[in-house]
């Protein structure tokens, strides 16, 4: 296949989504079904392959993504119900004050999202951001936006991301310099593609009605007694805590004990979150009144506005795997490795080349980190440090529709796709173009 064929088939299935669904309002699993099987057969696919191509792209997703929205949205609907979330929501007014909370939902993304990946740290952090928004009248995405951001700066430039540590071991950097220079990097990167844009396009965003999962994660009611904030925190962290352990389980012990493979296993992120929402049964229900009844009502009620989320996360990554098998995805890929330029720019632009056929940020960073690997350690005069974190950047730009992210920010903000593109997809973008022109800024002083 040709990389202009190739080029202008990918462009003609996203415009086709974009006013499909924006302009003639038709569902948007349906719409991204349709396109994703025209693709595959516009670029040669058999038939039969092009939809079990599909199935096996949306499957992949899922097994992931759907357990993570699942556990993820019952916990925080025992946030919601215990007033747990209004225990920190309250707190952190009061800490931060009004005018700042968008600025301490920045850091909190920071913070939680070191050791988590994007979609764990987002369903985690959602229920703060419903309950902040209504006790303080705030504009939902004023904190919903820098949140985001955050959590996206550090699943792309700081380890211990899987993806990072695969590009660490690729251009053969140091850990230590990375993550020194990651935070250096990252943080204004956050600022400005967070709170200070957020502040710009919040007022040019009218969202009609309000997202479908707030009134599951925000209460409309004011408890009177809220549970200890030490508790409620801890409940909120202990996934964190349970992945940071399996993080760093082979420095703790020896790898293949029993003590290892414990560690790995409760670290892993669908066990966390699972041991995590078990924990919430009890300290946010049992202990606080809680009938066994009660709670399973809240976990049986609060799935079913997840159910078009997790199909629509679905099919967006049966149109990613569409790209990918079609061909469209190593034609383009192509043409970028053609092209002539500083391995920095390289490095990032592969990444988004494979950002915006395969939708995944990991796939695109370790794909791009694969490729121009060898190719640095051939050369001289580029640091592996900042080629890990340029890789990070390009491997989240544009906040692509075949991305799991692009649609939980739709689904749970509840916003068009036109103003998904307009806030969310242009938050990515920022980053990968700032994380660009910051690397390409320091390899001026460092080697």
């Amino acid at each position: 296949m040709s990389s202009l064929l190739a080029v202008s088939l990918a462009t003609a299935a996203i415009v086709a989504v974009v006013l499909l669904i924006g302009r003639y309002k038709l569902n948007p699993f349906i719409v991204l079904l349709c396109v994703s099987l025209l693709l595959a057969l516009c670029a040669g696919m058999p038939p039969q392959k092009a939809v079990t191509s599909f199935e096996a792209g949306a499957g992949h997703v899922l097994g992931h993504i759907a357990t993570v929205i699942a556990l993820g949205t019952m916990l925080g609907k025992m946030l919601a119900e215990s007033g747990g979330a209004d225990q920190i929501a309250l707190t952190i007014t009061r800490v931060a004050g009004k005018g700042r909370i968008s600025w301490a939902m920045m850091v909190i993304g920071l913070l939680i999202g070191l050791p988590v990946f994007f979609e764990v740290g987002f369903v985690l952090l959602i229920p703060l951001v419903f309950t902040l928004a209504r006790r303080t009248s705030t504009p939902m995405l004023l904190l919903a936006l820098p949140m985001g951001a955050a959590l996206s700066v550090t699943h792309a430039m700081i380890p211990p991301h899987p993806a990072t540590l695969l590009a660490l071991s690729a251009y053969h950097a140091d850990t230590g310099r990375t993550i020194f220079w990651g935070v250096i990097v990252g943080t204004p990167i956050a600022a400005l593609a967070g709170p200070i844009y957020a502040k710009f396009i919040t007022p040019r965003i009218q969202i009609a009605g309000h997202a479908g999962l707030e009134d599951q994660f925000a209460s409309k009611e004011v408890h009177e007694n809220l549970p200890p904030f030490s508790i409620t925190v801890l409940t909120i962290l202990s996934p964190v805590l349970l992945m940071l352990l399996g993080s760093v389980a082979d420095l703790v012990s020896q790898p293949g004990s029993t003590a290892n493979t414990i560690l790995h296993f409760i670290g892993n992120t669908d066990i966390a979150l699972l041991l995590a929402t078990i924990l919430s049964f009890y300290v946010l229900g049992l202990a606080r009144g809680f009938s066994r009844e009660t709670i399973l009502r809240f976990t049986n009620e609060c799935l079913g506005p997840t159910a078009l989320i997790m199909l629509l996360v679905g099919a967006g990554g049966g149109f990613g795997r569409e790209l990918v098998d079609s061909g469209v995805s190593k034609a383009i890929t192509d043409l970028a490795l053609g092209a002539h330029v500083p391995l920095l720019v390289l490095a990032w632009l592969l990444a988004v080349v494979v950002r915006v056929a395969a939708g995944s940020a990991t796939v695109a960073m370790s794909t791009a980190s694969g490729i121009v690997g060898p190719i640095l350690l051939h050369s001289h005069g580029t640091s592996p440090e900042l080629m890990v974190l340029v890789t990070g950047a390009g491997s989240v730009a544009l906040g692509p529709m075949n991305d799991a992210g692009f649609w939980q920010i739709k689904e749970y903000l509840g916003l068009s796709v036109g103003q998904t593109i307009k806030t969310w997809s242009v938050i990515e973008t920022l980053i990968a173009v700032l994380g660009l022109v910051f690397c390409l800024l320091l390899s001026l002083v460092i080697h």
